[in-house]
């Protein structure tokens, strides 16, 4: 899960710029994603989510390691992508919600990049998806999950990085 779990912090470290949807408001007059789903953000986090996923294949090749999933870059790619796409979607239906950035909607905010890469997994290589994510890594993943959340939110928060601190 590790491309999976870095690239939203990554996104706003590296994040600014562009936003992805240029600025622009829905039928509702609400922004579509907001000011903080920047372009370079994407980017960069996808692409620290495939640098984690490299290292994790690297990784395999040393024996201390073999208990580590036999991974290829195309689970790295859906994981890292997976997660932001889910991270946008959430964005999108908080705008709708009426939730402005940086809002706390619980329980979503904490898993919605699983859900992104669990979906983008499942659909581009089930294979995979199926021969991992079995049900107690599925269980591990869901309870590791908000704790992590919460730690690294507050981390970016005390940096500078995030304005809030869920």
């Amino acid at each position: 899960m590790l491309p999976a779990y870095v690239p939203n912090s990554a996104a706003a470290a590296v994040g600014g710029g562009i936003p992805i949807d240029l600025g622009r408001n829905w039928h509702d007059g609400k922004r579509i994603l907001g000011d903080g789903k920047t372009i370079r953000g994407f980017c960069g986090g996808v692409a620290c989510g495939c640098i984690i996923g490299l290292l994790q294949i690297m990784a395999q090749a040393y024996p201390g390691f073999s208990a580590l999933p036999h991974m290829s870059i195309l689970p790295v790619i859906l994981l890292a992508t997976g997660a932001l796409v889910g991270d946008m979607v959430k964005s999108f239906f908080k705008r709708r919600a009426g939730i402005e950035r940086g809002g706390s909607w619980p329980f979503v905010d904490q898993y919605d990049f699983v859900v992104g890469a669990f979906i983008f997994l499942f659909i581009g290589d089930s294979s995979f998806a199926f021969s991992t994510l079995t049900l107690p890594v599925i269980i591990a993943i869901l309870i590791i999950t908000p704790v992590l959340h919460r730690v690294v939110n507050i981390i970016g928060y005390k940096i500078g990085v995030k304005d809030v601190p869920w």
